[in-house]
């Protein structure tokens, strides 16, 4: 075993939708000391299915996969099986796609121009209990936490009886977000954000994502796009 993890091996199972990439990264992790690759996944539901079947030490996670995203999915590990651990691997280091992923539970993020030995330090990072982040992350990181705080802007009272939760989704229909994003924004499923859509729609008597938009802008929720 590798320095820090004392006498046990690293087991790790691998999620990405793309075979090719998958495939690449078992090998690259069979070549390293220490950490061997139990389990694939295609998606996020395959690779909590995974967990719950094998008890992983961690799971490589991509971030962008069909049926449930490596966000959603990363949430349900950390709730489900505290134990197994996330490390990020994902082409995106979008403050979208990196602070949802912490925020879900993950510990470590990569992206995937890492190298073995980069991967492999993420993977034993985070089995001792720190963060297994690369350096362009935690540069952001540092970034984010510098930022000044922008002012609040007053709280707006949500009209005709819609809660806060679909004052929200509102807004973000406005803001032009589809479901998915939607749903990877307030790390909630697809079918919970068509829940408070219809909900929505039924309160303020809206047909279609049209009328939210311009109900939204009139309202004061939103402001439509400048020019």
């Amino acid at each position: 075993m590798t320095e820090g993890t004392g006498e046990r091996t690293a087991r790790v199972v691998v999620a990405d939708d793309q075979a090719m990439i998958r495939e690449g990264i078992v090998l690259l992790l069979g070549l390293l000391p220490g950490i061997e690759v139990v389990g694939t996944a295609r998606d996020g539901d395959e690779a909590v299915r995974q967990v719950a079947e094998l008890a992983p030490d961690v799971v490589l996670m991509d971030l962008r996969m069909p049926r449930c995203d490596g966000v959603e999915a990363t949430r349900r590990i950390r709730a489900e099986h505290p134990g197994t651990q996330v490390v990020v691997l994902t082409t995106f280091a979008d403050d979208d796609s990196l602070f949802p992923a912490l925020r879900a539970g993950a510990r470590g993020y990569l992206t995937k121009d890492a190298g073995g030995e980069e991967i492999g330090r993420a993977v034993l990072s985070v089995l001792d209990g720190d963060a297994g982040l690369s350096p362009s992350v935690q540069r952001r990181l540092l970034e984010r936490l510098s930022e000044p705080e922008a002012e609040p802007a007053p709280p707006v009272e949500p009209p005709d009886g819609l809660t806060g939760r679909e004052t929200e989704v509102l807004v973000l229909i406005a803001d032009g977000l589809s479901n998915t994003e939607i749903a990877r924004k307030l790390h909630v499923s697809t079918a919970t954000v068509k829940t408070h859509i219809n909900n929505m729609f039924a309160k303020t008597g809206l047909k279609d994502r049209a009328q939210a938009v311009r109900y939204a802008y009139a309202k004061g929720l939103a402001r439509p796009p400048a020019g």
